[in-house]
């Protein structure tokens, strides 16, 4: 028998548009679209195997996140400062901004 997640996702008209703009837009980073799809699945109900499964990903990636959007909701999907060695260059650098 499939354990369930026992963070079951319900979202707001607004978090599901959100997370939905965040899937359609082009230009949107590879880790939004994937976040957002992980909400958007669990919303549905689909367990985390399956989604792990769905979108190719490690079980406890989808868990991670799962559990971030439970506590935090949109700002838990954020990325966060890493641990380790500072970057050298920022972004801004990057892009010529």
């Amino acid at each position: 028998m499939p354990r369930l997640s026992p963070f079951r996702i319900e979202l707001s008209r607004e978090e599901r548009a959100e997370l939905e703009r965040r899937t359609a837009k082009y230009t949107s980073p590879y880790f939004e679209v994937v976040r957002a799809k992980i909400i958007l699945f669990a919303c549905e109900g689909v367990q985390n195997k399956q989604i792990a499964q769905r979108l190719s990903l490690p079980f406890q990636i989808v868990c991670r996140w799962r559990k971030r959007f439970f506590y935090e909701r949109l700002a838990g999907l954020e990325e966060r400062p890493r641990r380790g060695r500072p970057r050298l260059f920022s972004l801004a650098d990057r892009h010529g901004s």
